[in-house]
């Protein structure tokens, strides 16, 4: 589901330019002026109701071995990937990020060589998740279970592509109005499109994610995903 805001009108970045360029030679010889363009930027933004969220979930063990931490670190992470399991069920996926064993130094404070104290074991896992209204419960069933590091919680669309191809269409339409308010403001008439310039969309999700000390489910409130887009024409205007 998306919802289109009004695009804000920061600026127009109209610039009257003499390109002597593009009429080159042949309008040396034929007598012709250079050809006057206008370049307008415009910028829309869509906001979406966010479908799916991705939360990235650590176990970090320490130990005086790195048998040890590893050792612990699987133990916890097993009980952790069990209960995941049973949280999120068959709607969603569970996958291992990334793991790490490497050693904890100690540097003496004249300087000199550290030394080892001890070994770090880090785990981390990624639950993708379709139902939003579980995300507290997935984290509070993880930390139970023995995870005690959550690195990212991210809500996302399925399918992005229908929220850019939106954004990028209504910021050709804010670029285009512009051009056309300032060809009407300078008595000029649009002769063609020149130049499409456009930036890639990006959409960044807006949430609020609030922790508390308490036996009531970690609260999780999604917010919505917003999807930016500018596109640059560059017109070409004669006089009427």
């Amino acid at each position: 589901m998306h919802q289109v805001i009004s695009s804000p009108l920061r600026f127009c970045a109209s610039t009257l330019i003499v390109l002597a360029l593009v009429a080159g030679r042949a309008g040396a010889q034929t007598g012709e002026p250079p050809a006057s363009t206008i370049r307008c930027t415009g910028e829309a933004s869509v906001t979406s109701v966010p479908e799916r969220v991705v939360i990235d979930l650590g176990v970090v063990t320490r130990a005086t071995s790195s048998q040890q931490a590893a050792a612990e670190n699987a133990r916890v992470g097993q009980n952790v990937l069990t209960a995941l399991r049973k949280a999120v069920g068959a709607r969603g996926t569970i996958e291992t990020v990334s793991y790490s064993l490497q050693p904890d130094y100690q540097y003496p404070q004249g300087g000199g060589a550290p030394k080892i104290t001890g070994y770090t074991a880090t785990n981390i896992v990624r639950v993708t998740d379709d139902d939003l209204t579980n995300v507290g419960a997935v984290i509070d069933t993880a930390t139970r279970a023995g995870a005690n590091q959550v690195e990212r919680i991210r809500f996302t669309l399925k399918d992005e592509s229908a929220a850019k191809a939106n954004a990028l269409r209504l910021a050709a339409l804010d670029a285009r109005a512009k051009g056309n308010a300032l060809a009407s403001a300078l008595g000029l008439q649009v002769v063609r499109v020149r130049s499409i310039e456009e930036a890639s969309p990006t959409s960044r999700p807006l949430y609020e994610l609030a922790l508390r000390s308490s036996p009531a489910t970690t609260p999780i409130l999604p917010g919505t995903i917003e999807t930016t887009a500018t596109v640059t024409l560059v017109y070409e205007f004669a006089r009427r």
